[in-house]
């Protein structure tokens, strides 16, 4: 059983910047991406940003540019750097890994 767990949401103005974190511990098997996905109200959840144990990411365009995601050391965590953000990006955010989801973290960007 792997637990993820979330950290690092809240509230911000549009242009604002946030770090989401991620820590995975249990039965981790660290060569599994690691992902952040994130669901608004009354939207599906969505890929955000993905990266592989190789270090490779890959981003959805509408996140392309502003978001960057990293891993830390050690390696079974991971982040989400948010710059620039719009009121559209609000969501739940979501660590993902293996199958096993994180609880989620709330991010709202508002004036």
């Amino acid at each position: 059983q792997v637990q993820l767990v979330e950290s690092g949401g809240g509230l911000v103005q549009p242009g604002g910047s946030l770090r989401l974190s991620c820590a995975a511990s249990g039965s981790f098997f660290n060569r599994n991406p690691m992902a952040w996905y994130r669901q608004a109200p009354g939207k599906q959840r969505e890929l955000v940003a993905v990266i592989t144990s190789g270090g490779n990411s890959h981003y959805a365009d509408s996140v392309r540019g502003r978001f960057s995601i990293s891993k830390g050391n050690p390696k079974n965590t991971v982040y989400l750097q948010m710059n620039n953000l719009k009121p559209e990006d609000t969501a739940v955010y979501y660590c993902y890994s293996g199958g096993d989801w994180g609880q989620g973290t709330q991010v709202t960007v508002s004036s």
